[in-house]
């Protein structure tokens, strides 16, 4: 393995996919087919990339000691040795040197929600992580802040505050899920790994999970029929089922087909999830759309 790949292995290109969030207000708004938008929306998601990046190097560079015990994740560059720290060190620097500034340049208001982003990310890599159901908030505050930047991007003038809720809510499903496997796979060795996960058990976890899944269920309704950028004639309602079932899905495979990984990587490889997002984006941006056009014509 070279210095390179190393380095772009801790960067964690595949967990830049989160950072999609910023697409949000771009597509509820109905503005994707709006050049400047578009644009924007794009540097911006490439920007926090960037940061995103440099978050996880300092994350392995703080974890380095004890990633060196865990199963899978001695096996990172900084942990195995394969990446220097140093070198580790003055990727982080240059990523943060360039991309902060690049981002005030785009939009102050987008600047300033990427620096709350790091600001965040650093507490949680030094602190928050060490609090029970803290550490799970502030994962969910990020997937909030992601949606939130991109906002000023377009800019939403009509994006719905019920589409907050939805992240946060979201967000903490992936975060138990997340507690979830790492206790599974770990097992009686997860507090050693994590000090935290101690403080969890499988039982309590998913009792977290499906109070969250119904409140998701609930909100994500409460949007469909009265945010005011939903068609007036409550077709958005038709999208109901497809959270539904992606949900009930997970449930279903956790529980029933035994499967560990957590709800994002379930994404990544179940079909029938990946089919029933893709269908739900489809008919939402259809529907939102058409409202648009009615609205301007």
């Amino acid at each position: 393995m070279t210095v390179l790949s190393g380095l772009v292995r801790t960067m964690r290109p595949k967990q830049w996919t989160k950072n999609a969030a910023i697409f949000a207000a771009l597509i509820f708004d109905a503005k994707v087919f709006q050049r400047g938008p578009l644009l924007r929306t794009l540097a911006g998601f490439v920007l926090m990339c960037a940061v995103t990046g440099a978050v996880y190097i300092m994350n392995d560079l703080a974890d380095v000691n004890k990633d060196r015990q865990h199963p899978t994740k001695r096996n990172r560059p900084l942990a195995s040795g394969k990446l220097p720290a140093p070198v580790a060190v003055a990727a982080a620097v240059v990523l943060l040197g360039v991309a902060l500034p690049l981002a005030f340049w785009l939009d102050v208001y987008f600047g300033l929600i990427a620096v709350s982003y790091l600001v965040l990310q650093i507490a949680y890599t030094f602190l928050l992580k060490n609090y029970v159901i803290v550490d799970v908030l502030a994962i969910s505050a990020g997937f909030v802040l992601r949606v939130g930047a991109g906002v000023p991007l377009v800019p939403a003038d009509r994006f719905s505050p019920w589409l907050y809720i939805c992240t946060t809510l979201l967000a903490l499903f992936l975060g138990f899920g997340k507690r979830r496997q790492e206790l599974v796979l770990l097992q009686g060795e997860a507090r050693n790994h994590r000090a935290i996960l101690g403080e969890y058990s499988v039982p309590f976890l998913d009792e977290m999970i499906n109070v969250v899944i119904s409140a998701v269920i609930v909100a994500y309704s409460l949007y469909t029929f009265t945010a005011v950028n939903v068609p007036p004639n409550h077709l958005m309602m038709l999208t109901i089922p497809f959270p539904i079932y992606g949900l009930f899905r997970y449930l279903y495979l956790i529980h029933i087909r035994g499967e560990v990984s957590a709800p994002d990587e379930v994404l990544l490889k179940d079909r029938p999830i990946q089919l029933t997002v893709l269908t739900w984006g489809m008919l939402s941006f259809a529907l939102l759309l058409g409202n648009r056009l009615q609205l301007w014509g």
